[in-house]
This record gives structure tokens, sequence and C-alpha cells, in this order.
């Protein structure tokens, strides 16, 4: 795919019926001209995603449900996903928001709750042309400028996290309370819903998680202090590379894409997604195969800038802390890049539950199967090397694992 395109489209695989779509969009959206042409984006795994192009050539995207029945009421929340982008565009148009203090979302048109004018829920936002990196060596690019992208990264991040949601009528969009107990309860119930799964053919059994029961001791023994970190800020919760639009010409942020896992929670989530694929070290044997879905996690982990490694994670820490008023370096990041993984492994044992169903809207979700034990054991050797809420040592959590 051409980093130069809004992302990768085609046929579509999820069906609606496009002359229910076209009778509801004319009425709420009075600009647009019939007929529709739609197609299918190739990204969004758990979210079907479509392209829209009206015959004035005007451009939409569409977000919605999966069909059929779930196997989680928290997952697919696309009601949430629209709740969010409205709030930032909100802020974002406020007079009083200074340039640099605004989130770059894609403007969202509408939310249709209505199941029978496609089947599930869905909303429409605005399309925004721009380039998607899917590889995080991002080896489009040249020099300065694969640096300049992470940088990038790095500001439109903060710019989310220095938002307090209370400002922004977002107070009730989440919990109250502290993000990773939360995490830790709600991913296990996924996790175990989606552990019983069978594939509907063959009778067979998802893909296990590895060392799931003792990760899960692990990480409710070694909880951060998240009120140093300003306490209850908006967690994007999938924040990485190829989830974000940058301009076709300059190395900036125009868009954030895919905010199906937003709440409230703790900003080290993001950052430490992000930044995973330095704290997985390229020697490490599980990455022999290199199956892992997409380029998110590759292993930068030590090494110094080239052609593999666009910018060193000192870097990004340091301007993250510097916007984010943080001490540098952070303490707790062991855990969060442990657990992000270990979060990683069960989102794509989802992945393998929908395939089993019959339900993935991705057009290869078995090449995302392996990636399950592999997410998984890495999770376990970050907890190992980097230890429980110490960047630098790991004794304490190598006596516990």
């Amino acid at each position: 795919m051409s980093s130069k395109v809004g992302g990768e489209y085609g046929n579509v695989r999820a069906n609606i019926d496009v002359h229910k779509l076209e009778i509801y969009l004319k009425s709420h959206l009075p600009k647009l001209k019939l007929p529709l042409d739609v197609k299918q984006f190739k990204f969004g795994q758990s979210n079907p995603t479509y392209f829209v192009t009206d015959s004035n050539n005007v451009r939409y995207v569409l977000r919605k449900k999966p069909a059929g029945a779930l196997l989680s009421k928290t997952a697919h929340q696309v009601e949430r996903e629209y709740t969010i982008l409205a709030a930032l565009h909100k802020h974002n148009c406020n007079p009083k928001t200074k340039p640099g203090d605004r989130v770059p979302v894609p403007e969202p048109y509408l939310l249709c709750e209505d199941t029978s004018v496609i089947g599930t829920a869905f909303y429409v936002m605005e399309f925004l042309e721009g380039r998607i990196f899917q590889d995080v060596r991002v080896p489009e690019l040249q020099g300065n400028d694969r640096a300049e992208v992470f940088l990038a990264a790095v500001q439109a991040l903060t710019a989310l996290s220095r938002v307090n949601p209370f400002d922004i009528g977002l107070g009730s969009f989440g919990p109250n309370s502290p993000y990773f107990p939360r995490q830790l309860k709600a991913f296990s119930k996924i996790a175990e819903a989606q552990s019983v799964t069978t594939d509907v053919d063959t009778g067979e059994r998802v893909m296990q998680i590895p060392y799931y029961d003792e990760m899960r001791t692990w990480y409710a023994t070694h909880l951060p202090d998240e009120n140093k970190y300003g306490g209850l800020r908006i967690v994007h919760g999938d924040y990485k590379l190829d989830n974000m639009i940058f301009h076709p010409t300059e190395n900036r942020v125009i868009g954030i894409l895919d905010w199906e896992l937003c709440t409230l929670g703790s900003p080290l989530a993001d950052f430490a997604n992000l930044t995973q694929p330095w704290s997985i070290d390229p020697a490490n044997p599980l990455l022999a195969n290199d199956t892992l879905y997409g380029s998110s996690y590759r292993a930068f982990k030590n090494q110094p800038p080239g052609p593999e490694v666009p910018v060193t994670l000192d870097v990004l820490e340091t301007e993250y802390c510097r916007r984010m008023g943080y001490e540098y370096p952070i303490k707790d990041m062991g855990f969060v890049r442990s657990w992000m993984l270990f979060r990683g492994s069960i989102i794509l044992q989802g992945i393998a539950a929908r395939a089993a169903r019959r339900q993935a809207s991705s057009e290869n979700p078995g090449h995302y199967v392996s990636g399950v034990e592999t997410l998984g054991k890495l999770a376990r050797d970050i907890a190992l090397s980097e230890g429980g809420n110490n960047r630098n040592g790991g004794g304490e959590a190598r006596a516990k694992l």
C-alpha cells in the first residue's frame, strides 16, 4: 500500500444494505448526493470500517459494530468512539484552545443507533487525506523525517493526555477509579470468555494465552501509583503509528483513528503502546518467525538509529516527559509495557475467537492467531527483565514469576 493515501480498501467483506444506508444518510446529511460507492477498509479488525464516496466525490468513513452475537459487551462500542471524537472536536473548535493543545481527530458527523438501517449501530466521520505508515521502521522516509514522524506522534499524544476530561464533558466517560486495576479486571473477563470459544467447523479450542494465571497475579501485585502521572486522563487504548494519519507532505499528525478501546485512565498506557518496539529485544527467539500482525511489534531494544530504527527511546521518552512534566526516566514503564503486550495477546485472542465463529472482519484473521502466544510470552519476558516498578531491575520480578 502507498503511504500517501488514507488507508487501503477493497471489496466489501461485511455486507451492509447500501439502499437503506443511502436513505438514512440522505435525510441526515443533506449535502450528500446519491448514489453512494461503498468499499471496505482493510484495517479495522474489530469494527468493520467503510470508505463511502458520494456522487459529488465527497468522501466519508463509516464505522459499525460487527454483525451477530458478540462475545463481549464491553467491546465494539462505536457509540463511545463517536462520543470521544465529538468531545475532542468540540474542544478543538473552542476559541480558548491554543493550537498546540488541539487533538488531531477527524470530525464526526452523525451517530446512528437504529439497528434497522444496516443491522448494527454505526457512525460517520470525515475522511482525512494523508499518509498512514504501517511499518514502524518508516522505510518510506529518509533521514530526520523518520524520527520526526515519531516525535509528531508524541506531540499528538501529549496534546491528548493533557486534556482534562472533566473540562470537556467526559467526566463520566469511564470509571473514576485507577486504570490498571480496572484493565486487569475487564480484560481478564474478556480473556476468560474468549478462551472457551471453539471453531464452528473443527471444534478446536481457540489459542490460549501463555502464563495467563501467573501473569494476572504478577500484575495485581506490581500496580503503579497513577497519581504520580496526573490521575485520570483520556486514554486512546491502541495508540500506535498505524492508527494515525499524517499530513500528505508534513511530518505532523492530522488524525488519530480507531478509538474503540478509549476510556479514562493512565496516559502511560498510550505512550507504552507507541514505544513498544523499543522494549523488545531483536535477539528474542520468539520473533524468529516474524508472524506478528502488521509491523507494530518490531524489536528496537538497545539498537542505535539506522535503517531499522528511526529514533532512540531516550529521545522519545525525554520529549514525552518534557511535554507532560514527568521526571525522566519513567520508572513504571516496565510494568506498563508488559501489560500492554499482555493485553495485546488478549485482543489477538479475540480476533482468533471471532474467526472461529466466522465473525472476523479481517481479510486474513488466521494470520493473527500465532501472535496470541508470542505477545503473551513477550509480556512475561519484559516483566522478568525490567522488574515491577523499576525500569532497570528485574530481581523482584524474577523471584515472583
